[in-house]
């Protein structure tokens, strides 16, 4: 009896599902695509105020140059500097004439990370500034760097590696990449630290690299429910404030170290973003334009000019060789591009298709999209860079 019945009772729900599978395979039923969603991570979205780079600048000398340095007649800058480094080492070199070409005044520049301890090490890159025509097999001496607030944060020293190169002859030259800027590895030693103690903090606050206000508040929200209290809130599109509670373990750092794993859908703005010198056209997902007609055709006429040698019969008397012009006009007046209905609130799949369709090329697209933009039925923010 309790076989019979447990099978009185699944047979109506078996059937029921082999039904669906019948649908599904003959095509009648559908199943709805699920929604894709694209997550980032919050540390990938951020940064946090406080944490980030600090600029520095010097200005030294690179020797060992094989002949390819400044000449010291149209860089003067390079003579005195290199007449009081000889004068610190002790060689006094004032009043006389100084002809080499083996020394190069450069610029040295390096960023120090947010938390780089006194005797780590950074790159370095290192341009020049006189009429040097390379760096190559050069080394720096001794530059200090300086920060913002004219403090000296680290020195720089070494052999530059220049990716580069130039050589030339008495009628050729070449010339590959840049070889008078140059990069130092590890070239530089950190001698002050920016003093920036994120374990103090309180509070921290959370800076969108693309600001948005709907992201700004997906990011509180996942704060939020993640720790199970309202301890994070968007101040604004582009900041996030998140205060730190008292008994959390590790503290501040432990606490950015969990919310920067948490996952949201970062929002965007439909925009359209196009680069006039190279024809690049970037679209966003969600641009929509509303239902609009679309024609594009070019008027193009080609003249070739092909003139032909005409020559007298053979034993003729009177007769010259004369050059005859002939003329071939071919007109293209575009009959074969059609006109394009773009529907409401297309996509940004479709409208590509459907510009493509017209036959154009990137070029016709910016006139395109700006026509569009003007005519009010695209929804969204067109910005011309370049």
């Amino acid at each position: 009896m309790r076989k019979s019945f447990c099978r009185t009772r699944l047979m109506p729900g078996i059937m029921a599902f082999k039904r669906i599978l019948a649908a599904l395979a003959a095509g009648a039923l559908a199943l709805a695509p699920l929604p894709s969603f694209a997550f980032s991570r919050i540390k990938d979205l951020v940064q946090v105020e406080g944490v980030r780079d600090n600029m520095l600048v010097g200005y030294g000398l690179v020797v060992g140059l094989n002949g390819t340095g400044d000449s010291l007649r149209n860089a003067p800058f390079t003579e005195q500097s290199l007449q009081t480094m000889l004068e610190r080492l002790g060689v006094n070199t004032r009043g006389e004439t100084m002809q080499t070409k083996n020394v190069a005044a450069v610029m040295v520049t390096a960023n120090l990370p947010a938390f780089s301890g006194q005797g780590s090490r950074i790159d370095v890159s290192v341009s020049a500034m006189g009429d040097a025509k390379s760096l190559q097999g050069g080394t720096l001496l001794v530059t200090t760097l300086f920060g913002a607030d004219g403090n000296i944060y680290a020195l720089a020293q070494g052999p530059v590696a220049v990716g580069g190169f130039s050589a030339q002859g008495q009628a050729a030259s070449v010339t590959r990449g840049v070889p008078t800027s140059g990069r130092i590895s590890n070239g530089a030693i950190v001698e002050r630290e920016t003093g920036f103690k994120l374990a103090s903090e309180t509070s921290l606050k959370l800076s969108l690299r693309n600001p948005d206000l709907a992201t700004a508040s997906r990011i509180a929200d996942a704060v939020n429910r993640y720790l199970g209290s309202n301890i994070a809130t968007a101040d604004d599109p582009s900041t996030v404030q998140v205060s730190v509670p008292a008994a959390y373990p590790n503290g501040v750092v432990g606490l950015l170290n969990d919310v920067e794993e948490l996952k949201v859908t970062p929002d965007q703005e439909a925009k359209v973003v196009i680069d006039e010198q190279s024809g690049v056209i970037v679209m966003g997902a969600d641009v929509r334009i509303s239902t609009v007609a679309i024609a594009q055709g070019n008027l193009t006429i080609r003249v070739t000019e092909t003139p032909e040698v005409s020559q007298p019969l053979p034993f003729s008397q009177g007769g010259t060789t004369t050059t005859v012009p002939r003329t071939n006009i071919q007109v293209d007046d575009g009959k074969g591009n059609k006109m394009a209905v773009l529907a409401q609130g297309v996509s940004l799949q479709k409208l590509v298709d459907g510009l493509n369709a017209l036959g154009v090329g990137p070029r016709d697209i910016i006139s395109i999209l700006q026509a569009i933009k003007a005519a009010g039925a695209l929804q969204a923010d067109i910005e011309v860079i370049g």
